[in-house]
């Protein structure tokens, strides 16, 4: 004789797989390109002595770390220098 689980129970363990799965996460975008967009606008930004060199040393940063293969930290850096640049 078959027996069948009880479709609560499939219901369940469908649910709970679900509920675990980590769904459809975006991509990160690869650093280098994230430092394409930061150099092409700090072309055009006007920014105090103090901020430019904020977003240097941001810029800095990140490339090390972009160097090493942690895209990560790299973009991490690069959004800040980002937001000092206003964008």
């Amino acid at each position: 004789m078959n027996k069948r689980p009880p479709l609560s129970l499939i219901a369940a363990f469908f649910v709970a797989g679900l509920a675990v799965s980590p769904g459809h996460a975006q991509a990160p975008v690869p650093c280098e390109d994230m430092l394409k967009d930061l150099r092409a606008k700090m072309t055009t930004a006007k920014l105090s002595d103090a901020d430019k060199a904020k977003v240097q040393a941001l810029e800095a940063k990140g490339v090390e770390r972009c160097n090493a293969d942690d895209d990560k930290r790299a973009n991490e850096f690069f959004t800040q220098a980002l937001k000092v640049l206003g964008n």
